[in-house]
């Protein structure tokens, strides 16, 4: 079973689970500014969510707010970064050092939210052998070998779209389980293989689209 994967978050809709970062980042901040107490209400007012939906959102997650005062600002961002699997470290590979495989190893933010890139793999022969960030490029001919010894079961894909399809199938047969996919390319992938699709490019088609909207009415 995949890192990502518990009874927990079968059971919560995707989209909730998509709010929780919000929740949790909100806290963050908040702590920083000295609120001990969050309510629902002032979480949603602040991120344009329904208090409703807030309240829905959180009650899947093992946590109760006290009547009139809200959540523990402490404790809410405790209990979101464990829900969340941030306090557990998940090992990664990434495939594709071009710029923005590059740019993801130098996050160190990355390590923050439990993501540890542990290995860069290219085609170049010219990067085996260097270090970014720390962290070591080998050749993609080492995956095998480095993935049976070190049992990382994340692949973040940051390839050339023609060449997307053909390592996500190399990904999968070397073993890894969740593919984190910064391609605008849909791969295709077996039932039991998790993606994540994370295509900036698709973002910034409908930002300019509605843009673009807007500017016309």
């Amino acid at each position: 079973m995949s890192d990502f994967s518990s009874i927990d978050h079968i059971k919560i809709p995707e989209p909730a689970l998509r709010r929780l970062p919000w929740y949790l980042a909100y806290a963050q901040l908040a702590k920083t500014q000295g609120e001990v107490f969050l309510s629902s209400t002032q979480i949603a007012k602040d991120l344009a969510v329904d208090a409703s939906q807030v309240a829905k959102d959180l009650s899947y997650v093992n946590i109760s707010g006290k009547t009139r005062v809200g959540y523990d600002t402490g404790l809410l961002i405790n209990v979101l970064e464990d829900f969340l699997g941030f306090t557990k470290t998940h090992n990664a590979f990434i495939f594709g050092i071009g710029n923005l495989g590059g740019a993801l190893i130098q996050d160190n933010g990355l390590a923050q939210y439990g993501l540890k890139i542990c290995a860069g793999f290219d085609i170049k022969y010219e990067l085996s052998g260097t270090r970014i960030n720390q962290i070591p490029i080998h050749h993609i001919d080492r995956f095998f070998e480095l993935r049976k010894q070190t049992k990382t079961n994340i692949g973040i894909l940051t390839v050339p779209v023609n060449n997307a399809q053909s390592v996500a199938e190399l990904m999968i047969e070397g073993g890894i389980k969740a593919i984190w996919n910064f391609t605008p390319f849909r791969i295709r992938v077996p039932e039991n293989i998790i993606v994540q699709n994370t295509s900036i490019y698709a973002h910034l088609a409908l930002m300019f689209n509605r843009l673009h909207s807007t500017i016309n009415e």
